[in-house]
Formats: C-alpha cells, sequence, structure tokens
C-alpha cells in the first residue's frame, strides 16, 4: 500500500471516529437534555394544576376542573393530564369524578411516598415522557392547604399524572446533531484535502527514495530524485542524488581498479554491488591464502593447499598442477585430480623430457581451448569430450609452474568465468612457491656435495633418523658400505688437484651407476664415500661391494695424456644384523675397511666381531 494512501485512510479513519464520536455524545447529551427539560415542564404544569385547583377551591367553581385540564392538553407537547385523588381527600370530599381514580402501581407508589415519578417511553414512534408528580400538604401560603383539607402537613393529598411527548425536542436534536456533523465533516474533507496536499511532495519523495533504494540494491546507482520543495523535503531529494553520485562514481572506480587487478571484465548491466563486493572477497580470501601458505614449511605443502582451492572453492574436479625444473627444460606433475602423481594424466609424456612442449610453459600465457578448441597439441584426452584451461605461474619472469583445468564440455563456459578469480591465488601463490623452491635449493645445496653432486656427510645426519625409521617400520636390513680409493694422494701428488677433481667425479658416476635408485651415495670425506644399502639380504652388501670394487678397477680416466687407474678399498658392515645402532654401524664398516687396507687394498672385507677388539662403541 502506497504511503500516501496509507495517510490518507488512517487521517480519514481518524475523522469518521471523531465524527462518531461527536454523533453519539451530542445524541447522548440531547436525549439527557430532553428527559431533563420534560421534567421540568411536567413538574412547572403540575404547579400551575395545583394553583389553579385551589383558586377554584376558593371561588367555588372546583367542579370546573375537567374543562381546566382539558384546555391545558391544547398547549404542544402535552398529551394527557389527570388529577388523582388520594384517600385522605376522598374521606373528606367525596370520591370525585370518574377519571381522579388511581389506575397504576406507579400512581399508587407515588400516594404512598410521596416522591415524584418519571418514566420514558421511546419504545413506539413517538417518544412519550410518563411523569406523577405529588401534590403535599404544606401550611405556607395564604391560603394554605390545611385551612381546607384537615389533614396533617406532609401528607399526600393526590398527584397528577402527565403525558407529555419529546418527539419534537428529538427531532430538533437530531436536526442539530446532523448540521454539526456536516460542518465536521466539511472541515474534515477540506482537511483531508489539504493534508494530501501538505504531504504529496513527502510521500512522493519517500516513494521515489524507495525506487532508487530499490535500484541500488541492484547495483544501479544512476537514478535521480526530483526535488518537490524548496523545505526539507527538496533538501533530502538533493542529498540522496549527492549520495547515490558519489556511490556510483566510488564503485565504478572501485569496481574498474578491482576488475584490472584480477584481469575480470564485469558483464555489462550486472549489479555493480555485488559483482564489487565479489572481486573484493575474492582478493581478501586470495590474501589470506597467502598468509597460510607463507607458514607452510614446504612448497609441497603449498601446493596440496593449492589443490584444495581448486575443489573447495572452485569445485574443480579434474586438474594437474606441473612444476617447471630450473634450467633442465623439464616439467613433471606434482598432483593430479588431487593425487601426488608422477606421470601426465592429460597431456603426452612428451612435455615431461621437454617442457617447452606445454604451450602454457613456453609462452607464459593462458592457454584457454574453450575460447580456442585445439590450441595445444599436448593435450591428447580428447576434446570432444573435455576442454581444458592451462594458467601459468610466474616466477622471476618465467613460467615456474602450471595449473590446468580440465572440464567437460558442458561446464566450459562457467568454468571459463572463474578463471579471473582463480587468478590472484595464483598470483599470491607465485613469489611464495619460489621462495620455498628457493629453501629447497638452498637446503639441496647445503646437503650434497659440490663437486660430485652426492649427498654429503650433513645429509646423512639430518636423513639418518627417517632412514632408521623406514627401516624398523619394515623389518628390513640396512647395508653400510665404506669405501676409500687407494693411494689416491698420489694423483693429487702426481697430477695435480683438478686430476684428483676428475678422477672423485667419475668415481662418483660409476658408484651411482653400480646401485638402485633407492640406495644412498654418500661423500663422507676426501676420498672416503658411504653407501646405504636399503632392504637387503644375507650377503647383499658383499656382492654390491665386489660389484663396485670390480668397477673401479676397470675405470679408466682421461688426464691430459695420461689414463689413470686406480682400485678402492671397501668394508662392509649390516644394520641392525652386525650392530645396535646405525652410527655403530658406519663404524663397524669404517673398521671393516680398515681391514681391508692391511690385507692389500683392492677388496672388500665384512665385519666380523673379533674386529673390534674394545668393548665399548
Amino acid at each position: 500500500m502506497r504511503l500516501q494512501t496509507k495517510t490518507t485512510l488512517f487521517y480519514s479513519l481518524t475523522t469518521l471516529m471523531i465524527v462518531v464520536t461527536i454523533i453519539v455524545v451530542s445524541m447522548f447529551s440531547f436525549r439527557q437534555f430532553s428527559i431533563k427539560s420534560a421534567k421540568q415542564n411536567s413538574q412547572t404544569v403540575a404547579e400551575m394544576v395545583r394553583l389553579s385547583l385551589t383558586e377554584a377551591m376558593i371561588n367555588g367553581v372546583i367542579d370546573k376542573r375537567e374543562s381546566y385540564l382539558h384546555r391545558l392538553t391544547q398547549i404542544e407537547g402535552l398529551l394527557n393530564i389527570r388529577v388523582i385523588r388520594s384517600d385522605h381527600v376522598r374521606k373528606q370530599f367525596g370520591q370525585g369524578m370518574e377519571n381522579e381514580e388511581v389506575k397504576s402501581t406507579m400512581e399508587s407508589k407515588v400516594l404512598q411516598s410521596g416522591e415524584a415519578l418519571f418514566e420514558l417511553d421511546d419504545n413506539g414512534m413517538e417518544p412519550v415522557m410518563y411523569s406523577i408528580i405529588p401534590f403535599i400538604a404544606t401550611d405556607e401560603g395564604s391560603p394554605n392547604c390545611l385551612q381546607c383539607h384537615q389533614v396533617e402537613v406532609g401528607t399526600v393529598l393526590g398527584a397528577i399524572t402527565i403525558k407529555t411527548s419529546i418527539a419534537q425536542l428529538k427531532e430538533d436534536a437530531l436536526t442539530t446533531i446532523g448540521i454539526i456533523s456536516s460542518i465536521v465533516g466539511f472541515f474534515a474533507i477540506v482537511t483531508i484535502f489539504f493534508f494530501r496536499r501538505l504531504f504529496k511532495p513527502l510521500v512522493e519523495t519517500a516513494e521515489s527514495v524507495q525506487k532508487v533504494v530499490k535500484q541500488a540494491r541492484d547495483g544501479k546507482f544512476d537514478a535521480k530524485l526530483k526535488a518537490q520543495t524548496n523545505d526539507e523535503i527538496g533538501q533530502i531529494a538533493e542529498d540522496m542524488n549527492h549520495l547515490m553520485d558519489h556511490l556510483n562514481t566510488g564503485l565504478s572506480r572501485i569496481s574498474n581498479n578491482v576488475s584490472q587487478l584480477i584481469e575480470f571484465a564485469p558483464k555489462a548491466n550486472t549489479n555493480l554491488l555485488a559483482n564489487t563486493i565479489g572481486m573484493v572477497e575474492n582478493l581478501v580470501d586470495a590474501a589470506h591464502f597467502k598468509q597460510s601458505i607463507e607458514e607452510d614449511e614446504s612448497k609441497a605443502e603449498v601446493y596440496q593447499r593449492l589443490s584444495r582451492i581448486l575443489q573447495e572453492e572452485f569445485h574443480v574436479r579434474q586438474y594437474s598442477i606441473y612444476e617447471v625444473t630450473t634450467g633442465k627444460n623439464r616439467i613433471h606433475p606434482i598432483m593430479v585430480d588431487g593425487n601426488v602423481e608422477a606421470s601426465c594424466k592429460w597431456c603426452s609424456q612428451q612435455i615431461i623430457i621437454r617442457a617447452d612442449a606445454c604451450r602454457a610453459k613456453r609462452t607464459g600465457h593462458i592457454i584457454d581451448s574453450i575460447e580456442n578448441p585445439h590450441i595445444c597439441n599436448a593435450f591428447i584426452s580428447g576434446e570432444e569430450n573435455y576442454q581444458h584451461i592451462c594458467l601459468p605461474i610466474i616466477q622471476s619472469g618465467t613460467v615456474g609452474s602450471v595449473v590446468q583445468i580440465v572440464v567437460d564440455k558442458g561446464e566450459a563456459k562457467h568454468f571459463q568465468e572463474l578463471v579471473p578469480f582463480l587468478t590472484p591465488y595464483l598470483r599470491e601463490a607465485s613469489p611464495v612457491i619460489e621462495a620455498k623452491r628457493l629453501m629447497d635449493t638452498l637446503r639441496e645445496s647445503n646437503l650434497r656435495d659440490a663437486m660430485t653432486g652426492l649427498h654429503n656427510r650433513r645429509f646423512l645426519e639430518e636423513y639418518m633418523e627417517t632412514l632408521v625409521a623406514n627401516n624398523d617400520r619394515n623389518k628390513t636390513t640396512l647395508s653400510v658400505l665404506m669405501l676409500d680409493l687407494d693411494y689416491f694422494k698420489k694423483v693429487n701428488d702426481t697430477y695435480g688437484h683438478d686430476a684428483g677433481d676428475k678422477v672423485l667425479k667419475e668415481l662418483a658416476k660409476t658408484l651411482t651407476a653400480s646401485v638402485r635408485n633407492s640406495d644412498l651415495v654418500i661423500r663422507y670425506g676426501g676420498e672416503e664415500f658411504v653407501i646405504i644399502l636399503q632392504n637387503t639380504g644375507d650377503g647383499y652388501g658383499d656382492k654390491v661391494g665386489e660389484k663396485i670394487r670390480a668397477a673401479v678397477e676397470q675405470l679408466k680416466v682421461q688426464v691430459a695424456t695420461t689414463i689413470i687407474q686406480k682400485t678402492i678399498s671397501i668394508g662392509v658392515a649390516d644394520f641392525p644384523t652386525d650392530s645396535e645402532t646405525f652410527w655403530q654401524a658406519i663404524k663397524f664398516a669404517d673398521v671393516a675397511l680398515y681391514q681391508a687396507k692391511e690385507k692389500g687394498r683392492n677388496q672388500v672385507v665384512h665385519f666380523s666381531p673379533e674386529m673390534w677388539s674394545d668393548n665399548e662403541y
């Protein structure tokens, strides 16, 4: 319901209630006035009749009283007058005329009590007031009642019954009430008219404000209010227009800036406020995401958190996260569809050995097969059923990672619209992933020998607890090989340190090639090496040691015009077969190596208890 209709209806109902109240009060007041007037008139008539009857008695014409009473009924409003004699008067003067006997209970009651009774009969067409007024004997005045009547003062001599019509009073009252109601109604109508004119600008301004606010709620802030007056109402309209202009300008500017920031162009005629809120919330969520991944321990945790964002926030079910190996033109999958993977699912395997085969890695641009079908030849999952969007994560000016989203054709457009909201997460993740990779690189460099590329002694110290825990959990055996080149110092003294370094590098390659990928080759210091063979059986360490010894014996290292050949001595110990602790196994392998040296070098010696003379370790 409109405000103007509501206010008019309210004022009309209020006015109607006032008019009804006035009518009711007036009718009640006039009724009471009519009754009171009828009573007073009856008492006046009764007094006139008493005086007339007294005068008639003195003049001896009391027998003419009937005609007198009949003449009184000619007065307007008097319908009937009848005199009643009391028993005292009947005893003294006789029964009187035929019409003077008691005819009702009320008349008997008045004669007995001496008090007047009045009754209004309003049931018929004409309202009538019945008045029964007693005549009381008194000794006052001249002549007085006791001069003629042989009674005591206060004796009821009789009563007069008067029937009076109050129809005229009622008619006059209704006429007056009608006039009053008409006047009040006229002024009420005039007041409503001026009231509507007075409130019309306010109502129209309120309705305009409602319309403008509704449009603002729908994201449109260009609506204007028309100033109806020059007072406070007009000022409200102007202030509202200034507010809408400010909101429209401010939100448009914010929306444009945020759109540029996330590279998203809102559709025309969309909700400006909702779009802006959505984009800002996306940036806030991305900032919170960055705070979370900055506190993660490794880049693997960052990728896992990014995977959860894809699944939980963007409801992506099929995707891959790739990482580019710096400087090696390699790319390998980190996660595929939420699982840690080592092979490609959606793309050709060739991108693993040649990262430039990945179009997103090569160009550094978003690759969108929804917009450009068959744009990437490396995508092999069939674009008849699936389409893909590949988003590169730029790190230090180059592509460091790639996020690939694979969707059904029916959902392609929906996910294409989500890409601008995903890019802030990738942008925030980029420096964090780069920092984590740098930390991993620095940590890896501290745990590797710079010259040979093998793990160093520090790596063994850090990795030992994990290695032993896995061995205990799997209830397997570790074989420890301690290796030392025979007479290596002569190489440095004879051919120089460069030649010695080359021999160590070639030796490192030979050692690595002689063991499994799960085994660890460690440069322990100088020309001394340690090999940890995992999940071994009886004699396996000796066999591998012999294999290495033979390979080193056959190794030929070209240094300038000279070929260098060396031999190696190896000590072997098993954990927990030969030792109680892992470091004890290292020590026992070193003891076995010493025995190999003592026995003439170029041989493999397995530790035995008699080699260890010291009872305490």
